[in-house]
């Protein structure tokens, strides 16, 4: 019994010395979540501000690499809307205008006007012959004496005499 009484008030003062040895090689304790002051101010603020500057240019890049490649993505994707052409066009007031599109093999005729695009007539195969034979195959309207005018293949467009 004096054995163990001993023992435990020997381990009991190797704890103290532990714990006193530890306290004193320890920085001085400061509250939970108080800021750590000891270094510069001034360092700390370039820091930081060095620090915003790189993330800046860092989104400032990203931002105009995206702008880049969604400017590429789209003119990739236009060469599938080259199948339309415009054959020839009309003006038929200020803001109306009579467009003869060649749309793959077809013709067609749409009126364009403020915020509306109508579809006027289809062009027949027998109605693109009539236009200029020499020319027809191809599906291009020749400039020129020979072609005939707009208002010309509107109204036969159209039925009219």
């Amino acid at each position: 019994m004096f054995i163990t009484a001993a023992l435990s008030c020997a381990s009991a003062a190797g704890v103290a010395v532990t714990q006193v040895a530890t306290a004193a090689a320890a920085p001085a304790a400061r509250p939970f979540a108080a800021p750590d002051v000891s270094g510069s101010a001034a360092g700390g603020a370039a820091g930081h501000m060095l620090q915003t500057l790189l993330a800046l240019i860092v989104v400032l890049g990203l931002v105009f690499a995206l702008a880049w490649f969604f400017r590429r993505l789209r003119t990739a994707s236009a060469g599938a809307a080259a199948s339309i052409e415009v054959i020839a066009q009309a003006s038929l007031g200020t803001k109306e205008r009579a467009v003869l599109l060649k749309v793959g093999e077809a013709r067609v005729l749409v009126g364009v006007a403020t915020g509306s695009v109508r579809t006027l007539h289809v062009l027949t195969d027998e109605q693109v012959a009539h236009l200029n034979p020499a020319t027809a195959a191809s599906g291009a309207v020749a400039v020129g004496a020979a072609a005939p005018t707009f208002s010309e293949l509107l109204r036969r467009g159209l039925g009219a005499k």
